[in-house]
């Protein structure tokens, strides 16, 4: 593909086959040609926002290698379009690609807040941290429209209950005072995502993320605010960003952020066949290369389904970058923790109001 035809603006290049559909549609390239010469746009490239409306809201985290009990998601799908995410396979649930349909078809789930709340009242409910949102980002540009996050983080203050953030987007410091009141309780911490230094990578790797430089400004805000920040350095992606962790985890360690984390990528599903492709074509020159690391990190395969091993990979280029990350640690963050976040005060607002005893 020529580098005119690369879709700006976008990480995946193309759909890929849902594995779940037994039929496949798909636009031959005749027709594509016939549109370009008639002066029609066979492919707009806009995003659409499609309302969906679950029964339920919060999900049980049952895999044990990830590091949460619950998360939720007020959308499904992801305009950022980082080309490796792992939840794009989701999208195939839906009866859509985990490609370009992940990045623009975005589903909406406008009662999320009603729904939140519904489980907070229960009284079954025993209060654990829920992470917005371990599936696709809170902030991503729909929530500047819809306003869904900041819809739920309210209802997590009205009912004193504690929130993780997963975000790579500036646009949560537009909740700014909704997140220092529920940290005066100590009721939520934050994740900002950073995977590089270099603007030209992030650009390629999440073409519709924040600037490199609002996101370390958005860990500087929000520390020097009191609201805990640990970084996701993630993926590590062995030969694109891979000889960043250290600077990486000096230069968040600098803004405020008081731990990190990171995982080696892994190409599961129909991400592979993604990845593949955007390679070839945004990085022809080290393509070959960077999929050899990759699948050195993964026993020969670009994918591994082992819990426990899938996220860290194993091997001497996985040794080698947890070798950094324990150096980064040990340099950089010494003398710093990531508190814990209270859950023993929503109890007494099961009724969205403090009891009196």
């Amino acid at each position: 593909m020529k580098s005119k035809e690369f879709i700006k603006g976008r990480g995946a290049q193309k759909n890929v086959h849902n594995r779940f559909l037994k039929q496949v549609y798909e636009q031959r390239e005749d027709f594509l040609e016939f549109c370009r010469l008639e002066g029609e746009a066979a492919d707009t490239n806009k995003t659409e926002y499609l309302p969906i409306f679950p029964k339920t809201i919060v999900n049980k985290v049952t895999s044990p290698d990830v590091g949460m009990e619950y998360s939720m998601n007020p959308y499904q799908g992801c305009e950022h379009g980082c080309i490796y995410c792992y939840a794009r396979n989701t999208h195939e649930y839906w009866g859509y690609s985990a490609g370009l349909d992940f990045e623009r078809k975005i589903l909406v789930k406008k009662d999320a807040a009603i729904l939140l709340e519904e489980l907070l009242k229960k009284k079954s409910w025993k209060a654990a941290t829920i992470v917005l949102s371990g599936n696709t980002d809170c902030y991503q540009p729909a929530e500047q429209k819809f306003k869904i996050t900041r819809q739920c983080l309210e209802v997590f203050h009205k009912y004193r209950h504690p929130v993780g953030i997963i975000t790579k987007n500036a646009l949560v410091l537009r909740d700014l005072e909704i997140l220092k009141r529920l940290n005066k309780h100590q009721l939520v911490g934050v994740n900002v995502s950073i995977t590089s230094l270099s603007e030209k990578t992030r650009r390629l790797l999440e073409p519709r993320t924040a600037t490199i430089k609002r996101r370390l400004q958005t860990i500087k805000i929000l520390s020097d605010n009191g609201i805990p920040v640990n970084a996701m350095l993630a993926p590590v992606i062995p030969g694109i960003n891979s000889h960043e962790l250290l600077k990486l985890a000096k230069t968040v360690s600098e803004h405020g952020a008081l731990s990190f984390g990171f995982t080696i990528v892994r190409l599961n599903g129909a991400i592979g066949e993604i990845f593949k492709n955007w390679i070839q074509q945004a990085m022809p020159d080290k393509a070959e290369k960077v999929l050899h690391l990759i699948q050195d990190c993964h026993g020969g395969s670009i994918n591994d389904s082992r819990f426990g091993v899938r996220s860290r990979g194993e091997g001497k280029v996985a040794e080698q970058i947890h070798e950094m990350a324990r150096l980064a640690r040990r340099k950089y963050f010494k003398d710093k923790v990531f508190p814990g976040l209270r859950t023993d005060l929503h109890e007494q607002y099961k009724d969205g109001q403090m009891k009196l005893f």
